[in-house]
């Protein structure tokens, strides 16, 4: 093997069509294998490979040659998000709750994807492979910025196919803890209701005929009264476990809100709720939605076997649970 890691060569054992043989020898997709012989980088014997289909024989040498990719324009960066697997496919962490999931106008570095960057090389450094850094990370899903917990990214376009589809199969598991200003009638329900943007307000969602159908399941895993006379919700601050069925933008956000449970700490859609005063030393400095992704679950997309991640929700979440005597979830 050449010490370039984009460099390839193997001897042919069993024959074959050219693509299938690569496909079980090295670590790449049939179709990146297709292009890469259709673009002459792959010979066999010394001479430019003619098709993805040629035939190979026992004993012939194969040389594939990997361009390298094109500049992302992403910086690594060490952020320190928290790293809970990492492997060939995929790399699940623990996203903070202030961060920006993609870089865009307004925020081109500190956000997860450059913090992603920095963790699969640091991984593939530790494990003695090359550093180069890898391209862009393979988002198959979000989280608010002011959402915590957990998040998986592919590292192959093989293993971004495959965890797509199971989200769009609705196989993947997740599993929320909500903090919301009152209580539910009933303890434990489903909210089934469609979401569209908000006609009035693009920067917010909303629950709208004739939009996406939106479909969480919500059950109360705890309660605090902080004893405000007056109040219309009955004084009572609830710890909410969701778990989504669908995964629209803002789905939580918007169906507690609907169901007039706005989520404490929201700067969109509990803006207009005032924090008590006797709960001000403990929300007041509070800038975000305490909402956190505490499971994730999902098939490898390799091995197939079953992968779930657990978290427990961030300090600033914690603080404000304990200070209101409710457990605190998600904790191993």
């Amino acid at each position: 093997m050449s010490a370039d890691p984009r460099h390839h060569r193997l001897q042919v054992t069993a024959a074959g069509r050219l693509d299938a043989v690569l496909s079980g020898a090295l670590s790449l997709s049939r179709s990146r294998l297709q292009a890469l012989i259709k673009a002459g980088k792959v010979r066999v014997d010394g001479a430019v490979a003619a098709r993805p289909r040629q035939p190979v024989h026992p004993g012939q040498w194969v040389e594939v040659d990997e361009p390298p990719p094109p500049p992302s324009g992403l910086v690594a960066e060490d952020l320190g998000v928290p790293l809970l697997h990492v492997d060939d496919e995929v790399v699940v962490v623990d996203k903070p709750a202030d961060m920006v999931v993609h870089p865009a106008k307004g925020h081109p570095r500190g956000t997860l994807v450059n913090a992603l960057l920095h963790l699969i090389s640091a991984a593939r450094v530790a494990a003695g492979d090359h550093p180069t850094p890898p391209s862009r990370p393979g988002i198959v899903h979000r989280l608010d910025r002011g959402t915590s917990g957990v998040m998986v990214a592919a590292r192959t376009p093989d293993a971004l196919q495959h965890l797509a589809a199971q989200f769009a199969a609705r196989t993947v598991q997740r599993r929320y803890a909500a903090l919301v200003w009152g209580a539910p009638r009933q303890p434990k329900g489903t909210v089934d209701a469609p979401l569209a943007r908000h006609p009035k307000d693009r920067l917010r969602i909303a629950v709208q005929d004739g939009g996406k159908r939106a479909v969480t399941h919500y059950e109360v895993v705890g309660e605090a009264r902080h004893g405000i006379a007056g109040d219309a919700r009955g004084g009572v601050i609830s710890l909410v476990q969701c778990r989504l069925e669908t995964g629209r933008t803002h789905q939580i956000r918007v169906h507690m809100h609907h169901l007039g449970l706005p989520l404490v700490g929201d700067p969109l859609y509990g803006r207009r709720r005032p924090v008590p005063g006797a709960l001000r030393p403990l929300l007041g400095a509070l800038d975000h939605q305490l909402l956190h992704a505490g499971v994730l679950g999902f098939a490898h997309p390799r091995t197939g076997a079953h992968c779930a991640h657990q978290t427990a929700p961030p300090p600033d979440f914690v603080a404000v649970l304990e200070g209101l005597g409710i457990p605190v979830p998600f904790r191993s």
